[in-house]
């Protein structure tokens, strides 16, 4: 069975967005799109809480959300409970995202990298596994 993906941003992650939305479903993964559907001006929180709660209620097991910078969406995603969501914006830090923090959102800044560069940082974050151990008691001490 294909992985279930969310996915959402705002109209500065919208030309990035579309794309990853094609390339996912490429690759097999069963994806959702959250919006927004143009690039229009549009709200990030607006995207990142719908997908967080998708992923945080484990209908979906990972979320993409983008955005200018990232920054919103991260932040807004990162207020639900259930949800670590990691700003990458190369491969080292998809890996590490997953590999030691256990994150279950990438967010990536549209306008600080390339349509290539993000393809390869969400195939390495959803192919990376959590390495646990010394991590995992870290990532126990993140929930208030």
């Amino acid at each position: 069975m294909a992985k279930k993906i969310a996915i959402g941003g705002d109209h500065a992650g919208f030309s990035l967005k579309q794309p990853l939305v094609d390339w996912l479903i490429q690759q097999g993964y069963e994806v959702k799109d959250f919006g927004t559907y143009s690039a229009d001006s549009a709200d990030y929180a607006d995207f990142a809480h719908p997908v967080a709660l998708a992923v945080e209620s484990g209908e979906f097991e990972a979320g993409v959300l983008v955005c200018g910078s990232g920054q919103g969406v991260a932040i807004t995603a990162n207020k639900h409970q259930g949800i670590r969501a990691a700003l990458v914006w190369d491969k080292p830090l998809a890996e590490l995202a997953r590999q030691h923090n256990d994150a279950n959102i990438i967010c990536l800044p549209a306008r600080f990298i390339s349509q290539e560069v993000a393809f390869e940082c969400v195939n390495l974050f959803l192919h990376t596994e959590f390495e646990g151990g010394r991590h995992a008691i870290r990532v126990g001490k993140i929930s208030c």
